[in-house]
């Protein structure tokens, strides 16, 4: 009797503990996410009266696509992990050299991010795709996905917003400016004492002192990022070597002291590696990744060496992809590296957030394992630990809500009625599906059980500049604490050795991300939400592995990521709202690509590709389709530099064999045929 009132007892105490411990955040888990609470009409849209190229606009449009204002503000204001600076230093800086707010709209509309008003879900009205963002009891500014991937397009004072569309921003422009305003801070007493004295009146942070500390902390942050990153070739507007600096910072924070250490002796005597080492443990905290850096930089020869050694050359410049129809993909980026199936979108998105500054506390730590303890290994083993600030849950939020985003269709009623003869659209048809259906399927945008099916060509077949391409499979960089991890491949698993394929490490490192759960958050929430998403991501995803399709290299066991080296064609709904073209965004207008890169010597009439043309401007051009490349002080475009070339993919612009079909080159007036297509998509 006794024990049977024991046990009812005992198993009373269990069902308490499950009600008490497991069911609230299980809870949370399955219902609790970020509500789309603000619909403001105008979606925050800030008004510009004039900008430095004589941009201006005094009225904002949205045009449909089956998105209502709050899942705009929604995607706008939707964490993801980004940790850029503590939010209260984004707020009190002052701009390099003046006393105004670096985070005014007109400073911030320089970079060409858009600027917005205050609304609830953004009531400090940062620019699109600014957010504070919360990791371990400590508020930063942060990157959405909406800062590279919103666009506008200005005609005669109206501005047409974009939601997925290609970004226009100079991050490049906006880091070295902010770097020189943290610097300003860091090394002007008057500057540093209106700012320490405006953070402490924010409240964040207890002493002066701390202030001070954490100033030096995120200027260093920063210098170092932009040393490691530092490319030949400048970016400019709507560019970003995305993929070089996500892999810089992937092998940053993948080395350990034992492999930094071994690879320092090839160069520096054993006293200078104990200085720049001073102070650094088995596994490098990021503050100390940043110091070794600045210890061993002292020199141009030094900072060379260090950048060829430990880090790739992030001189690949690429267009922001539009984001409508990625949830539809079978594979997705540039040259088709993201497959989507399973957990890869999530894979792709967590290797974004490490692009954007999301905090990696990554690192090896001794833990107990059973499994040593039974092989008499002992009671304690290696294991390497993934906490990051990586926000799983919005992550999986944000694909799931892009599912629903649909391309943007020709504003007729901007442009005129004329601005598209349905007669050549006719004409225009005929000659797309001779020259283009066979790399850029026609879709339904509409269908909700649309595909696209991506069209791989490679490198020789499509012609355009390589250098992209050529990067993700060209370099091998450092393993670090993921040396003797195996990584799963097209063609079979790959060991890891002490230098391995960029893409197989940064594949390893953001599939561990996944595989973490989040240290932000108390032990059963963590699993719950973990389990949740995990569940939910696989069981969501329509998009299922299948093989690529097209004219490239296959992997092989000897080359693993050979089919890399191709570019990705993909349907053209909405392409007439994404300049500038080809994916380094060297080709200004849709009319420009349809010409040869180089016109024919001594042809005096014959058109061509510009070789050099401006960025920066919003303006739009409704006749070639693109935004405005001359006439203005906007960033100088040249095709000449290494990375900028704009040859290739030039079809209908030659004598082409297409099956049983010699395709003559097409004259103007069939260009003229194909854009008005091409606008109607």
């Amino acid at each position: 009797m006794v024990r049977r009132i024991l046990k009812h007892w005992l198993l009373g105490i269990v069902l308490i503990l499950i009600l008490v411990l497991v069911l609230p955040p299980l809870i949370v888990a399955l219902f609790h996410h970020q509500q789309k609470s603000d619909a403001d009409p105008g979606r925050g849209a800030a008004l510009v009266t004039e900008d430095l190229f004589g941009d201006s606009f005094t009225k904002v449009a949205y045009l449909d696509q089956n998105w209502k204002p709050q899942d705009s503000l929604w995607f706008y204001t939707t964490t993801q992990g980004s940790n850029l600076l503590p939010y209260d230093f984004f707020m009190a800086l002052e701009q390099p050299e003046t006393t105004g707010l670096f985070r005014s709209s007109e400073h911030m509309n320089r970079f060409r991010y858009l600027p917005q008003r205050a609304t609830p879900s953004n009531p400090d009205a940062l620019p699109v795709g600014f957010v504070k963002d919360g990791y371990l009891n400590k508020d930063y500014v942060g990157l959405t996905c909406a800062a590279c991937h919103t666009a506008q397009i200005n005609y005669r004072g109206l501005a047409m917003r974009i939601d997925g569309g290609p970004g226009g921003a100079d991050m490049v422009g906006f880091l070295q400016a902010l770097t020189a305003s943290m610097k300003a801070v860091r090394d002007e007493p008057a500057v540093q004492q209106r700012f320490v004295k405006e953070v402490l009146a924010r409240g964040a942070y207890a002493s002066a002192a701390d202030v001070i500390n954490d100033i030096g902390v995120y200027t260093l942050r920063l210098q170092s990022y932009n040393l490691i990153n530092n490319s030949p070739t400048a970016y400019g507007y709507a560019r970003l070597d995305a993929f070089g600096r996500i892999y810089n910072r992937t092998l940053e924070h993948l080395l350990n002291r034992y492999q930094l250490e071994a690879v320092l002796r090839n160069r520096y005597t054993p006293a200078r590696i104990a200085d720049a080492l001073a102070g650094v443990g088995e596994t490098l905290t990021s503050v100390q990744r940043d110091q070794v850096i600045a210890r061993l930089a002292t020199t141009q020869n030094d900072i060379d060496w260090l950048r060829a050694e430990f880090f790739i050359d992030a001189d690949a410049p690429v267009s922001y992809p539009f984001l409508w129809d990625v949830p539809q993909h079978d594979v997705v980026q540039w040259n088709g590296l993201g497959n989507n199936a399973g957990l890869g979108p999530l894979g792709r998105n967590a290797g974004e957030v490490i692009g954007v500054f999301g905090t990696l506390n990554w690192h090896e730590k001794d833990t107990f394992s059973l499994g040593s303890l039974l092989s008499g290994k002992g009671l304690m083993q290696k294991a390497i630990q993934f906490d990051s600030s990586v926000n799983i849950e919005n992550l999986r939020l944000i694909e799931s809500h892009l599912g629903s985003l649909q391309s943007p269709q020709w504003p007729r009623e901007v442009f005129g009625a004329a601005s598209i003869d349905p007669t050549r659209v006719l004409r225009g048809e005929r000659l797309f599906n001779q020259h283009c259906a066979s790399c850029h399927a026609s879709i339904d945008r509409r269908s909700p059980s649309r595909r696209i099916v991506a069209h791989m060509s490679g490198l020789d077949e499509v012609g355009t500049d390589s250098t992209m391409a050529d990067n993700s499979i060209r370099y091998l960089g450092y393993s670090g604490i993921l040396r003797n991890e195996y990584v799963g491949a097209n063609v079979g698993n790959i060991l890891l050795d002490k230098k391995a394929p960029i893409a197989a490490l940064l594949t390893k490192a953001t599939m561990s991300v996944l595989e973490t759960r989040d240290p932000d958050k108390s032990f059963m929430q963590r699993w719950a939400e973990w389990l949740n998403n995990m569940v939910k991501a696989y069981s969501d995803n329509e998009i299922k592995p299948s093989n690529k399709q097209g004219n490239y290299t296959i992997d092989t066991t000897i080359d693993p990521y050979a089919s890399l080296r191709a570019y990705k064609g993909r349907a053209l709904n909405g392409i007439w709202a994404t300049s500038p073209y080809l994916h380094n965004g060297s080709v200004p207008t849709l009319y420009d690509l349809l010409l040869p890169a180089q016109c024919a010597a001594g042809d005096k009439d014959a058109e061509c590709r510009p070789a050099r043309f401006r960025t920066g401007s919003r303006e739009f051009d409704p006749v070639k389709v693109g935004l405005r490349s001359d006439g203005y002080d906007g960033f100088l475009f040249d095709t000449a530099l290494a990375g900028n070339s704009n040859a290739g993919h030039e079809y209908g612009t030659a004598v082409r064999v297409n099956g049983a079909q010699t395709l003559p080159p097409l004259n103007k007036d069939e260009r003229l045929d194909l854009l008005d297509y091409l606008k109607a998509q």
